[in-house]
């Protein structure tokens, strides 16, 4: 993969914040992550996510980095 290539990595952010009944604005209160960059991870800008930051969000969600992302198929 050339770094010119996009990824096909897939966030389901938003899913899992709907299922759980919290608001982008809830999680970044809980983790302490901006609700910037929150936004950026739920509209799939994102063109990385720290470790430390995935933690956060998965503790405030109870669930696993499984549950919020996903990888798009070949084309």
């Amino acid at each position: 993969m050339g770094s010119s290539e996009e990824h096909r990595i897939v966030s389901r952010l938003g899913e899992v914040l709907v299922d759980r009944g919290m608001t982008v604005t809830q999680l970044s209160q809980a983790t302490g992550i901006t609700l910037a960059n929150l936004s950026i991870l739920k509209n799939g800008r994102a063109k990385a996510v720290r470790f430390s930051s995935l933690t956060l969000i998965c503790d405030a969600l109870d669930c696993s980095p499984a549950d919020l992302l996903d990888i798009a198929p070949k084309q």
